[in-house]
């Protein structure tokens, strides 16, 4: 589905079913058919899954500036698995938005820092908890570390270090985010 969304016309209608799937394959960017269970799939698949829970956070109500973030990760995020889903790297040269590299993990990092001037340092673990909006960051950060174990299962050769680079910064600021989220609700965290 993915690959046939980003090359649609604009504006034009797109058939949700196609029935191409039901033999258990899908095909990529470069039209090769491999199976569902196939790495690479798997792996935007756990960046779509990340993305759909990113989405819950936002269904959560955040602060604005907080949200703002959040909506940029979302549409990193489906780039990221444009990405993965273009093993030829054609996508790259024609679609402008799937575009991941050095500026998206250099915001990732500004937005840390910033977030951490608010923040008490750490001297403890935490235990993922407080508000529900916290919480579920917190669930988005396993599942970002669960995509880019996936994402090194692949191999250096078949992905582009950046996208690795951003999966890697992106759980760090999603932890940062779920501290801040707490603090800006008032509540404490749990040391473990």
């Amino acid at each position: 589905l993915l690959p046939r969304l980003l090359f649609s016309p604009y504006n034009s209608r797109v058939k949700i079913y196609t029935r191409t799937g039901d033999a258990g394959e899908t095909a990529l960017f470069d039209g090769r058919r491999v199976p569902k269970s196939d790495l690479r799939v798997e792996a935007y698949g756990d960046v779509d899954e990340l993305n759909a829970v990113v989405g819950l956070v936002l269904a959560e109500g955040l602060d604005e500036d907080l949200a703002a973030m959040v909506r940029a990760v979302q549409r990193d995020l489906f780039a990221l698995g444009g990405r993965l889903a273009d093993p030829a790297r054609k996508i790259a040269g024609r679609v402008g938005k799937v575009a991941i590299g050095d500026p998206d993990i250099a915001r990732l990092e500004e937005w840390i820092d910033a977030l951490e001037m608010e923040l008490t340092p750490l001297r403890h673990f935490i235990l993922p908890g407080g508000t529900r909006a916290a919480s579920l960051l917190h669930v988005c950060r396993t599942v970002c570390r669960r995509a880019e174990r996936r994402v090194v299962q692949l191999g250096s050769e078949a992905v582009e270090p950046a996208l690795l680079a951003y999966l890697n910064r992106l759980s760090d600021f999603l932890f940062v985010l779920a501290r801040a989220a707490n603090r800006r609700a008032g509540v404490a965290e749990t040391e473990w």
